[in-house]
């Protein structure tokens, strides 16, 4: 899954990034509203992490330029303002949570990780897909009881599929969360990803839809 962080303090950012990106998400970062207001409003992510305090455009402004371009969207507003009031502005925006400064990275993921999970329409922390099951609180995906290990581009594809279990994920969709910023797609990428991800859960999990993408059922091998 590819998550936007909007975050003008460079160090922060580094930082956020870095643990977003050991939990297996891509990332893109903007230093600016402007950029981040670009980014949002043209590229597809998971959700987004949005601070305040932005130059060329507030943060503020970029999630209410957003809304009514009917980008839906997940996103959390990180920011420094810890006053009620600002917290109503930022829910009014749009924002579908708050974080203030300081606060602890692990926070900040599982709180990304719920907003994800939430805006594909799961209200529990687990999602079950026959023998398939997936933490989507901790995102540890679990095989028969036993702990899968994923590669981290394996790990986006499957959590694309299992988020939306049954039904057909288009495989644009797919590849627009496999890769951070303008990084080049080699047309083979996601079938080979595929390819490996059913010899470890089974071929007959993961369903190829012709011309459109794929499905994850709870078929059997």
């Amino acid at each position: 899954m590819r998550i936007l962080l909007v975050e003008d303090d460079g160090p922060l950012a580094e930082s956020l990034a870095k643990a977003l990106r050991n939990e297996q998400f891509a990332v893109d970062v903007a230093a600016d509203g402007e950029t981040g207001a670009h980014l949002g409003a043209s590229e597809t992510y998971a959700a987004a992490i949005l601070d305040l305090g932005l130059p060329k455009q507030d943060g503020l402004s970029v999630l209410k330029s957003w809304r009514e371009q009917g980008r839906v969207l997940p996103v959390l507003i990180l920011t420094a303002r810890y006053g009620w009031s600002e917290k109503v502005e930022g829910f009014k925006a749009g924002a579908d949570d708050y974080l203030t400064k300081p606060f602890r990275i692990e926070e900040l993921v599982m709180r990304i990780r719920a907003l994800v999970r939430r805006s594909a329409g799961h209200a529990g922390p687990r999602i079950a897909c026959g023998r398939l099951n997936y933490d989507a609180q901790l995102g540890g995906f679990e095989f028969d009881g036993m702990p899968l290990r994923l590669t981290s581009f394996e790990w986006r594809v499957l959590s694309c599929l299992i988020l939306r279990k049954e039904n057909v994920v288009e495989r644009m969709d797919i590849l627009e969360q496999l890769y951070e910023g303008d990084a080049s797609v080699d047309s083979n990428s996601l079938e080979v990803i595929v390819g490996r991800l059913r010899r470890k859960i089974g071929h007959a999990m993961i369903e190829t839809v012709r011309g459109r993408g794929y499905r994850l059922t709870a078929g059997e091998a």
